[in-house]
């Protein structure tokens, strides 16, 4: 089966999720959105341009992730991973860069901001 590439920076790892960590791809405007929801609630945060951003949440928090529109990556799947100060296109560069110790977001608080900028995108809850 063939796999489409992205174009890439040079330094990039393809790295294994369900290992440090587990990771939640969000469709890139819901995504970013999600990421101002967050603020300094966020940890680090790669964007595939035009296409997703990925939030590093703990191992394990995959198998029991469900939030529409979005998809876990747990154990078995990878993730192309930009050297730690890639910023800018083009191909995989960080939102937010990994900090040294934590790249985590906190799965629930993530959860939240996803459903709040889900609110925003379709106009529900806002006031009329």
């Amino acid at each position: 089966m063939p796999t489409t590439r992205l174009p890439t920076a040079a330094g990039c790892t393809l790295q294994d999720a369900g290992q440090a960590w587990d990771a939640v791809r969000v469709p890139c405007r819901l995504g970013l959105d999600a990421m101002t929801i967050l603020g300094t609630r966020c940890g680090a945060a790669l964007e595939y341009p035009n296409k997703a951003v990925y939030y590093f949440i703990p191992r394990g928090t995959a198998a029991n992730w469900n939030v529409e529109n979005t998809e876990a990556i747990g154990e078995g799947g990878t993730l192309t991973i930009p050297p730690a100060r890639y910023t800018e296109a083009p191909g995989p560069h960080w939102r937010v860069c990994p900090g040294d110790g934590n790249w985590l977001t906190d799965a629930r608080a993530l959860q939240a901001a996803i459903e709040d900028a889900s609110l925003s995108c379709t106009g529900e809850g806002r006031p009329t």
